[in-house]
């Protein structure tokens, strides 16, 4: 399976809007080799700015272009986006609605040797609980690509994350993307299987699995994680009545719990979650983390036998 790195084709996305879009300004926090801007910076000197390791200063910044018109991204690593500049977000661009977009990097734990200081297992929980905030987590680079483009015609705050490491493809290149449109990548009648971002590839290796055991899967990949895509939901609950979510990132406050607040007040069905559990990362590689964090394909699997046990009791 292909392999390709999310915040590659962000970067090639922003080039190709320094060339559609003369409002489009792009701001990084001296991480820009990182978070792949200095694509954009090869297009649009002019429109790059490099505002350092002050990350508060570049929404400050931000908040200040979009006022007065500009369509603003700007980047940095996720731990920092979230959190460094949580109050700058809220005050000078979730409260006043202002157009611009946070688009982190190196967010989850796939961050893996950095360690638990970089890794961003909270982020989507954070940016969730501001009001007027869209939030979206794409399933791979192809989707990367399309969300950029996406969030460049949308009027409104938007914080998108991505990963550091290549990670399968799994949508069709080219393809559009529709904001608060889940997509259903595998039909299925048993479970549902709720993914989002790099989590998506392994819900369908996942149902595969299953599918040896006689379970057949339906996956859905929700990549906006709000607005939450409550047709979607309840269109594949009404066919097979249990579920699992899967995310990089704590099942406090992101997508595990977003589905879980829907179902509990619309689809009552038995749900189990898979991402991390109130904890911090460590240092290692991806996959030994995965493993130990308990996010990996077979963990998703026996989350769904879990979910579909609880439907027959």
């Amino acid at each position: 399976m292909t392999k390709l790195a999310q915040r590659n084709y962000y970067g090639k996305a922003l080039a190709a809007l320094a060339q559609k879009d003369q409002n489009v300004v792009v701001l990084d926090a001296d991480l820009a080799d990182s978070t792949k801007t200095s694509e954009f910076k090869k297009v649009a000197p002019e429109r790059f700015i490099e505002v350092g390791i002050a990350e508060q200063n570049m929404i400050g910044v931000a908040s200040g272009l979009a006022a007065s018109g500009k369509t603003v991204f700007a980047s940095t690593f996720a731990v920092f986006a979230s959190g460094r500049c949580w109050e700058q977000i809220r005050l000078a661009v979730a409260y006043p609605k202002l157009n611009v977009k946070v688009v982190a990097t190196h967010c989850g734990i796939s961050v893996g040797e950095d360690g638990a200081s970089h890794q961003a297992l909270e982020d989507m929980a954070i940016m969730r609980a501001l009001p007027n905030m869209t939030v979206i987590s794409p399933a791979d680079a192809y989707e990367a690509y399309a969300a950029t483009m996406a969030i460049a015609e949308f009027n409104g705050p938007v914080y998108m994350r991505m990963g550091r490491s290549e990670s399968p493809v799994i949508t069709q290149e080219g393809a559009e993307f529709t904001i608060g449109k889940a997509s259903v990548l595998k039909e299925g009648g048993d479970v549902t299987l709720i993914g989002t971002g790099t989590m998506v590839s392994l819900c369908l290796e996942a149902a595969e699995a299953l599918l040896e055991e006689g379970i057949d899967a339906e996956v859905v990949n929700m990549s906006t994680i709000k607005p939450l895509d409550r047709d979607a939901i309840r269109t594949s609950l009404d066919k097979t009545g249990c579920a699992v979510t899967a995310e990089e990132h704590s099942i406090i406050g992101g997508l595990g719990s977003a589905v879980a607040e829907f179902l509990a007040q619309d689809v009552p069905v038995p749900l189990e979650m898979i991402g991390t559990k109130d904890t911090f990362g460590e240092s290692g590689t991806p996959d030994q983390l995965f493993k130990k964090y308990g996010l990996t394909s077979q963990d998703i699997a026996e989350a769904a036998k879990r979910s579909l046990a609880r439907k027959r009791r």
